[in-house]
């Protein structure tokens, strides 16, 4: 067992009052919110890459955090299990997420690397089994490696396409040993620095049937979860494949997977495409391909993906709303792919950015919930449609509707959209 944070106390619901750090003052798991305790609502996820395998860089300089399970060895591996399971048991969190770089030293071969892979799932899943904790999702590492600098999927060379298309299967089937829920596939080489080199047809339809590969191979094991793709725009690439919802979904129709496929949306990824969480979140529901979130935020003086976590509440009120408008999560959650700032070394930072966080994910979710339950915001969207409610035109051709036009002999008249009213309805349950 780790020691790592033996000083830190179990993390409990005290109320908005509480003086203590080390408490929850929203995050009641216990408390139920339209007909669900929130634990389940919310499921929370920790992101074992940012908690437990990201030195603390960043583009302009290395290595901050000093972790005693830092290194290319088995037992060093077992280390960081040992004290992410104790990090998860003092949140109290109910999952946690991998790729299977975060939790095995890379090998000098696929062989070593799917045997390492093993014996470390091995290991982990004794503690899932000893401390209740699951698994959301799983995934593999088809990024940071140098033989992914000209993507996974994607790649130019076969030989490497190959190479990610065998660590898919063995993250897969460690994904279904660990009972995981969902498997989730980002690309974040799968994109092109320039046009002069890329034949972006050919790079697409390597992409299209890799996936196809996948969801295959999941039914052919008997993986009842969701697949799951994450888009972003660009970083580190100029352009990817997987941009946002709306360029995902086209994917999708075009390889004909929009009912095998869904999305995991990431709150800093999507204001990168120039949207809001919100909406991304909104889309994949009207498009039916609405899985799962990761919950970040991103500074908003810098252009990149800072990968902070969340502290607005209206924000993560407003991608709550969405996600209980579309049914609440099912087989999805709220992971926090979030990472520490570079400065922030102890122990106890890396358990109180959870606290915060889990906490305003809390308070948006019920203020969320509030709207829907008082009901003005729904019903004014309703009223604003209303007049489609009994109307045919939709059926009709343009000679049909221009006759209609012309037989009713009126000219519409606008009406207000009445935004800033909406707002300050919002405001007063944030």
């Amino acid at each position: 067992m780790s020691v790592y944070f033996h000083d830190i106390p179990a993390i409990t619901y005290q109320g908005p009052s509480a003086t203590s750090d080390f408490a929850y003052r929203y995050y009641d798991p216990e408390r139920v919110v339209m007909g669900k305790r929130l634990k389940d609502h919310l499921r929370f996820a920790v992101a074992w890459w940012h908690g437990f395998a990201w030195p603390g860089g960043d583009p302009f300089g290395g290595q901050t955090f000093e972790r005693p399970w830092f290194g290319d060895t088995m037992e060093q591996a077992r280390l960081k299990a040992d004290a992410a399971f104790e990090l998860f048991g003092i949140l109290g969190q109910p999952f946690f997420c991998f790729h299977d770089a975060d939790i095995r030293p890379e090998g000098e071969d696929f062989a070593e690397n799917t045997s390492r892979l093993d014996e470390i799932t091995d290991y982990i899943g004794a503690k899932m089994e000893t401390t209740g904790t699951r698994l959301l999702w799983g995934t593999a590492n088809l990024f940071t490696h140098r033989r992914y600098m000209a993507g996974a999927a994607t790649n130019p060379d076969p030989d490497v396409f190959a190479f990610a298309a065998a660590t898919v299967k063995s993250c897969l089937d460690a994904t279904k040993k660990l009972g995981g829920e969902n498997y989730v596939l980002w690309g974040g080489r799968e994109g092109y620095e320039t046009l002069l080199n890329t034949d972006l047809k050919r790079e697409r339809q390597q992409a299209g049937r890799f996936l196809q590969m996948t969801v295959e191979y999941s039914k052919k094991i008997g993986f009842n979860g969701a697949i799951l793709i994450e888009p972003k725009p660009q970083e580190p690439t100029k352009h990817q494949y997987d941009f946002d919802v709306a360029t995902v979904y086209g994917f999708l129709k075009d390889f004909g997977l929009e009912d095998e496929v869904k999305v995991n949306i990431e709150q800093g990824h999507a204001i990168l495409a120039g949207h809001s969480f919100e909406h991304e979140i909104a889309l994949a529901a009207a498009l039916g391909i609405f899985g799962s979130i990761d919950m970040n935020r991103n500074d908003y003086q810098s252009g990149w993906d800072t990968d902070q976590f969340p502290n607005n509440v209206p924000e993560v009120a407003l991608a709550y709303l969405e996600i209980l408008k579309a049914g609440g999560f099912t087989t999805g959650g709220t992971n926090f792919d979030a990472k520490l700032r570079r400065q922030s070394l102890d122990p106890e930072d890396l358990v109180l950015a959870h606290v915060g966080a889990m906490d305003i994910c809390a308070r948006g979710l019920m203020a969320a919930a509030g709207l829907l339950e008082d009901g003005r915001l729904e019903a004014a969207r309703a009223a604003r449609y209303a007049g489609w409610d009994e109307s045919d035109l939709m059926q009709l051709d343009l000679d049909s509707i221009a006759e209609h036009v012309r037989s009713k002999g009126t000219n519409p008249k606008p009406r207000s959209g009445r935004q800033e009213r909406l707002e300050n309805l919002v405001n007063r349950f944030v």
